[in-house]
């Protein structure tokens, strides 16, 4: 697959996020840079974490989703144990985040973060709610498609993909520069996530799948 440019004319700001100059080699050691960086262990994941409509003292407005998949390496097999974080805007299209001045409610009961730990056969589970468009001012009457965040640590602090996952039928996909930036179009589409019964709860949630494919999912651009 190809990955998405550094620098896409389209998307404003990686004319200003795209390095300009030749990459500098990093000749630090790898394992000094893990003894300084976070350290994430099981016992930091709580029960919470994972479910982003019970993490307060009342319900979320919006409707309320379920979205899993399984975390695969470029062969195919499950990435077990690994962490996942999430990150979205609430019902309204707002982040709970004072960088955030789009002028839609903040909800008091949805912070729109969340993270978790894959099982033995690398599957991982969120509750959340589907979060709205959003302007965003790249260009005139620009709005962001309904997205959620994801971030999957690999082997080491220092491996990490963060990407983003879409809903089908999204009318403002085809007008993203962010996602039109994957020069292809099955590409692309691997970064739609798919409706499933089988994962819908009868009066709970909505269900959709989401599979990230380690070398094969586009990386979220700069």
């Amino acid at each position: 697959m190809t990955h998405p440019p550094y620098l896409s004319p389209a998307y404003r700001s990686t004319v200003l996020r795209a390095p300009s100059r030749a990459p500098v080699p990093f000749k630090a050691d790898p394992d000094t840079i893990e003894l300084t960086s976070p350290v994430f262990g099981h016992h930091e994941v709580g029960s919470l974490d994972c479910d982003l409509t019970r993490q307060h003292a009342g319900e979320p407005i919006g409707e309320r989703i379920s979205v899993s998949g399984r975390i695969l390496d470029a062969a195919g097999r499950p990435v077990p144990n690994t962490l996942v974080e999430i990150w979205q805007a609430n019902s309204a299209g707002r982040y709970a985040h004072q960088g955030d001045r789009h002028p839609a409610p903040l909800d008091p009961n949805f912070t729109g973060a969340g993270r978790c730990l894959t099982d033995d056969q690398g599957r991982y589970r969120f509750v959340t709610i589907k979060p709205g468009a959003y302007p965003w001012r790249n260009h005139a009457n620009a709005w962001r498609p309904a997205h959620v965040h994801f971030s999957v640590f690999g082997t080491a602090f220092t491996e990490r993909l963060v990407t983003q996952m879409y809903f089908p039928g999204d009318p403002l996909m085809p007008f993203d520069p962010i996602l039109q930036s994957i020069p292809d179009a099955a590409d692309r589409e691997r970064l739609v996530s798919a409706f499933s019964m089988d994962l819908t709860e009868p009066e709970w949630s909505l269900g959709y799948s989401f599979d990230i494919v380690l070398g094969s999912t586009p990386l979220e651009t700069p």
